[in-house]
C-alpha cells in the first residue's frame, strides 16, 4: 500500500458520498455516469490515501456496507462537497452577473411559447442585459441550477427541487410521436389512450432520474403493466431519430409536437394521462440580481395567459 496521505479531491469525495448513500457501486456508478470498475478504483485509491477501509464489499463489488471509519467520514464529506458546490455556484453566478449575463436553463422546448415570450419581453425591458438560453439534457435543469450553470430555469416536473425556489407557470398536455406509417397515425381523431401504446417500444433515457423516466413513461400503466422499453437516448434529437426510423414511439410535451416537426413523424395527443407542469425555478441563497426581475416577467405573463395560476412549490 502506498504511504497514506490526507489529500483527497472533491470529485473523489463526491464518489464516496454516492456509494455511501446508495450502498451499491452499481447504482452509484449509474448516478455518476461512470463505469463500475472506474468507480471502484477511485474508492480504492481514497481508501489507500486515508489508510483505512471505508466499505465492506459483498456480492462482488456491487452491494456494500459502511465500516466504522466510513460512517465517521460521511458527515464531514457531505459538508465539504456541499460547501464546494455552493462556492462553485456562487463563483459562476457572480461572473455571469459581472458580464451582465442572465442564463436561462431549459430542456427540449422549455416552457414553450411562454418561455420564448418571457425572454423577449425581458430583453426589451433590459436592453443592456444579454439573455442566454442554456439547453440541458433530460431532467438536468434543476441540477444545473444547483451547480451554477444557469441563473433560472424552466423545470419540467416532477423533479428534485431541493435547494431551489419554484413556481408553476404553465401546463401542457402530453403527446406521443410515432412514424407516419404507424397504424395509430392513420386512426380517426387526434387523441389516443395510453393503453393504445401498451405494445409499443417506448424511448427512455439514463440521463434523468428513474422517477422522472417512470413519470414520462406512465410506469406502471393503468392496468398495472410495465411499458415495453425501447432504445435509449440522451436528448430530444436522438429520441426523434429513433422514432422516425420506426424503432419506437416517444412521449413528449404539447409544445414539442409543434416545434419538432418531421416529414416522417406524426404526433397524437394522449388523452387520459396527467399533463406536464412547468415551473420557473431559481436557487436558494445568493443569486444573480437579475433573477427576480426575470421571474416577475414570467409570472406576469403566465397570469396574463390565464392558462394556469402560478403556484409556489
Amino acid at each position: 500500500m502506498d504511504t497514506p496521505t490526507t489529500d483527497a479531491d472533491i470529485r473523489v469525495l463526491r464518489y464516496y458520498v454516492a456509494v455511501a448513500e446508495h450502498l451499491s457501486f452499481t447504482r452509484a456508478a449509474q448516478e455518476l455516469f461512470l463505469s463500475q470498475p472506474s468507480l471502484s478504483r477511485q474508492i480504492q485509491r481514497l481508501e489507500s490515501d486515508l489508510g483505512v477501509r471505508l466499505f465492506v464489499r459483498s456480492g462482488g463489488r456491487q452491494a456494500v456496507r459502511l465500516t466504522a471509519a466510513g460512517e465517521s467520514l460521511l458527515p464531514a464529506a457531505h459538508r465539504i462537497v456541499d460547501d464546494w458546490r455552493q462556492a462553485v455556484r456562487e463563483v459562476r453566478t457572480s461572473e455571469a452577473a459581472r458580464k451582465q449575463l442572465l442564463r436561462i436553463g431549459f430542456v427540449a422546448t422549455g416552457a414553450g411559447p411562454l418561455g420564448r415570450r418571457a425572454r423577449a419581453v425581458f430583453a426589451t425591458d433590459h436592453p443592456e442585459i444579454t439573455v442566454e438560453p442554456k439547453r440541458f439534457d433530460w431532467g438536468g435543469e434543476a441540477e444545473a441550477l444547483r451547480q451554477g450553470l444557469a441563473d433560472a430555469a424552466f423545470v419540467w416536473l416532477p423533479t428534485d427541487l431541493s435547494g431551489l425556489h419554484a413556481q408553476v407557470v404553465a401546463t401542457e398536455s402530453r403527446w406521443v410521436a410515432m412514424p407516419v406509417t404507424h397504424p395509430l397515425a392513420a386512426a380517426g381523431g387526434d387523441a389516443v389512450s395510453i393503453m393504445d401504446l401498451r405494445d409499443e417500444p417506448l424511448m427512455w433515457t439514463r440521463k434523468a432520474p428513474r422517477e422522472w423516466v417512470d413519470w414520462w413513461a406512465v410506469n406502471p400503466r393503468p392496468d398495472g403493466s410495465t411499458p415495453l422499453w425501447g432504445p435509449e437516448n440522451d436528448n430530444v434529437e436522438e429520441m426523434l431519430e429513433h422514432v422516425a426510423t420506426a424503432e419506437a414511439v416517444c412521449l413528449g410535451a404539447e409544445s414539442m409536437a409543434g416545434y419538432y416537426t418531421h416529414p416522417e413523424l406524426t404526433w397524437r395527443r394522449v388523452a387520459d394521462i396527467e399533463p406536464l407542469r412547468i415551473a420557473i425555478a431559481w436557487p436558494h441563497g445568493r443569486t444573480n440580481p437579475l433573477v427576480r426581475a426575470f421571474v416577475d416577467t414570467v409570472t406576469d405573463l403566465a397570469r396574463e395567459n390565464r392558462t394556469v395560476g402560478t403556484e409556489d412549490l
